[in-house]
């Protein structure tokens, strides 16, 4: 009876101040079922007040003022209002009782839901074959490919969700796409590397001097405010060093040496076995040069050998931490982005490839940061992630397709190239959502 009379005394308080009270009731056209959260506010002349949701039972009430014209304004997810009221001024002593008729309106996109390790294809053609792709700053796709072979001439795409936003025919012979330490992606051909821009969702491309970018650029691994970390890499000789260049400054620090031991003594051994007129030659190249005839020896004849290898000692980083992975000391070094030394951990996943299936290679997820290893064996691919804090190794994560192409990591999925053995379907683009989340952190942007 208390809450009876202090309604009451609200209804005639409003009335009082010039307020009338409507009681608004939601329901379905055809079936009469009550809408909950209906969405009512009130608008008058230019300003939009009280707003309310209706109840379970479709229910809501409001009050307003007796004197102004007013209207109303509704929303919901998934219904619309079919008998909108007229704007007027409601003014009665007695509860207004308004009743709305819905109607669904709103047809909800069907979303697909796929566990982890279900291919979906990214990019399919059957003019054209992917040859090699890239992502750009915003999530679309540059991909590179051909109606025939390679060879004979080549397509640069622009893709958004297998969309081809733009295609551009390339003049010279494409070989692969690349990153470079800002993210920005490059097409490197026979002749030249131009860098890749999409302005209104059309390709520009700005030629750079190849020889310039492969000494000046390319090394560069990653940026930081203050400074560059980049190698002296080099594919004929099996040492080099990573350096760190400061900004302010302008020094240059060695961080760390990466040398293979056992390749390094057989390398500089090819110059005994050699002949006396290439001894000669390169004693004249040591003298012209200062670099020593056995290395002159090394690079012209024992690289060209089945027992040389290419040194495999990439580094990464995530947030404020810089990862650089020496296979032939079996360490992982964890450095600040200052370059300075802070811990390290034994590794041991390299160890016995043909056994494994190691294929010398470790993605980091683009986005995410997280590092995986990649194994091959009868051509199965599996991934692996390794943990850079504890040095442990994840669960085995194989991909659906066997002889996949160009793996990309990115935002918690796998993207690949792949055409079915002895089929003359074109190669697609694919991908596979991993198995476990990770979120977003920030990494280096380049290959």
């Amino acid at each position: 009876m208390k809450y009876f009379l202090l309604i009451l005394v609200a209804l005639f308080s409003s009335i009082s101040y010039g307020q009338s009270v409507i009681k608004f009731e939601a329901g379905e056209q055809t079936t009469k079922s009550p809408i909950p959260q209906l969405s009512i506010s009130v608008v008058s002349g230019n300003m939009v007040s009280n707003s309310v949701l209706t109840n379970s039972k479709g229910i809501a009430h409001l009050t307003v003022s007796n004197t102004d014209s007013v209207s109303f304004e509704f929303f919901h997810v998934a219904y619309e209002v079919v008998n909108v009221p007229d704007k007027k001024i409601y003014n009665s002593k007695d509860t207004i009782v308004i009743r709305l008729k819905l109607i669904w309106s709103r047809d909800l996109e069907p979303v697909t839901i796929r566990s982890a390790g279900d291919p979906d294809t990214v990019f399919q053609s059957d003019r054209l074959s992917v040859h090699d792709f890239e992502f750009l700053a915003d999530g679309k796709m540059v991909i590179l490919a051909y109606p025939k072979t390679a060879r004979k001439g080549t397509d640069l795409l622009i893709v958004d969700y297998g969309k081809i936003l733009d295609e551009t025919p390339m003049k010279d012979n494409a070989l692969q796409l690349i990153r470079d330490y800002r993210g920005n992606p490059h097409v490197i051909t026979d002749k030249t590397v131009s860098g890749i821009h999409l302005v209104d969702n059309k390709t520009k491309l700005y030629p750079i001097d190849k020889a310039y970018f492969m000494a000046y650029i390319a090394p560069i691994v990653d940026t930081n405010v203050a400074r560059y970390f980049f190698s002296n890499y080099n594919d004929l000789y099996p040492a080099f060093d990573y350096f760190t260049y400061n900004f302010v400054d302008s020094s240059y620090r060695k961080i760390a040496n990466i040398q293979d031991d056992f390749m390094m003594e057989l390398y500089r051994a090819e110059y005994k076995w050699a002949d006396v007129r290439t001894k000669i030659w390169a004693k004249q190249k040591e003298f012209d040069t200062g670099i020593d005839a056995e290395i002159w020896v090394g690079a012209s004849y024992f690289t060209q050998s089945i027992y040389y290898k290419e040194l495999y000692a990439p580094m990464f980083r995530r947030n404020d931490s810089i990862f650089l992975f020496d296979h032939y000391k079996n360490w992982m070094y964890r450095f600040t982005k200052t370059g300075d030394l802070i811990d390290s951990l034994p590794i041991y996943y390299h160890l016995k490839p043909k056994e494994n299936g190691w294929q010398k290679q470790l993605i980091q997820d683009q986005t995410t940061g997280q590092i995986y290893i990649v194994y091959e064996l009868a051509g199965k691919t599996t991934l692996q992630r390794f943990d850079c804090s504890t040095g442990k190794l994840g669960e085995m994560i194989p991909l659906y397709f066997k002889y996949a192409e160009n793996i990309i990591i990115r935002d918690n999925y796998v993207y690949y190239i792949y055409r079915p053995f002895e089929s003359i379907q074109k190669k697609f683009l694919y991908n596979e959502k991993l198995p476990t989340f990770y979120p977003i952190a920030d990494t280096n942007k380049g290959d």
